[in-house]
């Protein structure tokens, strides 16, 4: 249960922000979540009855009940959707709740469309499953990808909190300090997501976590203090590399099929935890044998993971087709790179642009209804308006005759916009 609340709240929250917040709502979802660790290591040493323990553990989930009448659906799911009128409704809630002006241009654009929805027949949206996610090359390497980094993450990281009490010599203690080293761990990957990226920041912390693991069968057995100050060291690196994997997952698979591409890699990265408990057992025989297995499944995990496309500055894909585009001329060049610039190239059309809603390209319009507060700069493109009445035939511009019927056809013109092309707005115009 636990999990599956996890990836609802992660996802649903990437898609309510801007792309400057994801690293904050992030965070301080991973540091809510270590707080109550914190809580419950402090439950654990005043109640030692496990059923009451269970009973007081439990009761609270009812809680969530309540998100029922205050939690918004995702905008971005809606509009991909194609259900702009709720889209609309949240999203002005939105901008009051914030105190901001909804922007008049967008409210217009999606009244608009919702007029012309309501007069032509509704169109099913086809739903994406699985095997959307291993259709294409791209996608499927991905998934593959961020399914095994996800798998050594999740598998090392609760690896390592079980293990805890095993560790120091108070059990509770141990608890307590694997819990409280996550904060700062959390605060330095607010800095490390938003100037470095997510590839760099969480292979570095799965890789370091990992030999920080392995050192410790170089330690003699009576080192007990030394081997509790390792282990607390690789928890707070998997603990940053725990809180990564989940915004970056979410970047990197499309909104179409989010929910479903982050279930997956969950649920089979859950797998290992079957194995976990037989891993830690064997520490009653070597304390440090499963420190040294999970070392080294944290490192397999790391290097993997630097094969992702880096998501810092980039918009959330919505569609399975721009999820393929995402990533596919990838080069190693690209792997090298620490610090990505912002894309200064507007984003492509996609769900969140009404004219693909619209299905035509004769309501084109240059809003864009991408959740996020700041725009990056189109790049401007010239438009030849010379007519062929201008040119001569060496391709020099003629002088045009001053005529008062030929000032009457300049003045008739129109200007249509076409299907947008990766660059911007391909501009026509039909001189009469």
């Amino acid at each position: 249960m636990k999990v599956g609340l996890m990836l609802a709240l992660v996802f649903t929250a990437l898609e309510l922000v801007g792309e400057n917040y994801r690293s904050f709502v992030t965070v301080m979802t991973c540091t809510f979540y270590t707080s109550g660790i914190m809580l419950l290591s402090l439950v654990t040493y005043l109640e030692r009855d496990w059923v009451r323990l269970s009973y007081y553990t439990s009761l609270p989930f009812y809680a969530y009940f309540l998100y029922l009448f205050v939690m918004p659906e995702s905008p971005r799911w809606l509009l991909m959707r194609g259900r702009l009128e709720e889209a609309l409704k949240i999203l002005e809630r939105m901008a009051r709740v914030n105190g901001r002006q909804f922007p008049e241009a967008v409210h217009s654009k999606l009244e608009a469309q919702i007029r012309r929805d309501k007069l032509k027949q509704k169109k099913k949206v086809a739903n994406a499953g699985l095997m959307d996610l291993c259709r294409t090359p791209n996608m499927r390497l991905k998934t593959i990808l961020i399914t095994l980094s996800w798998f050594a993450n999740e598998t090392v990281y609760l690896g390592l909190s079980y293990y805890g009490p095993s560790l120091g010599t108070s059990q509770y203690l141990s608890f307590f300090l694997s819990a409280v080293v996550e904060i700062p761990s959390y605060l330095c990957c607010w800095y490390f997501m938003d100037t470095w990226g997510r590839r760099w920041p969480l292979s570095l912390s799965m890789i370091l976590g990992g030999v920080a693991c392995v050192i410790t069968v170089m330690l003699p057995d009576a080192a007990v203090d030394e081997t509790l100050v390792l282990y607390l060291i690789s928890k707070a690196l998997l603990s940053a590399s725990f809180l990564i994997i989940y915004p970056f997952a979410g970047e990197l698979y499309p909104t179409q099929v989010r929910g479903i591409g982050i279930g997956a890699s969950s649920y089979i990265g859950g797998l290992g935890l079957i194995v976990i408990p037989f891993v830690t057992y064997l520490g009653k025989e070597n304390l440090k044998l499963p420190l040294v297995i999970m070392g080294f499944v944290s490192m397999l995990g790391g290097l993997t993971g630097l094969r992702l496309p880096e998501t810092l500055h980039h918009r959330l894909p919505q569609t399975i087709e721009e999820g393929e585009e995402f990533g596919k001329n990838w080069q190693l060049k690209d792997c090298l790179n620490c610090k990505p610039q912002p894309d200064v190239l507007s984003p492509p059309a996609s769900y969140e642009n009404l004219d693909v809603l619209a299905g035509s390209s004769n309501n084109a319009s240059d809003v864009e209804l991408e959740l996020k507060d700041n725009r990056r700069p189109r790049t401007q493109r010239s438009v030849d308006e010379r007519t062929p009445l201008d040119m001569t035939a060496s391709g020099s511009v003629a002088p045009r005759p001053n005529r008062a019927s030929m000032k009457r056809l300049v003045r008739q013109m129109s200007v249509m916009d076409t299907q947008r092309t990766h660059d911007g707005t391909l501009q026509l115009t039909h001189w009469i």
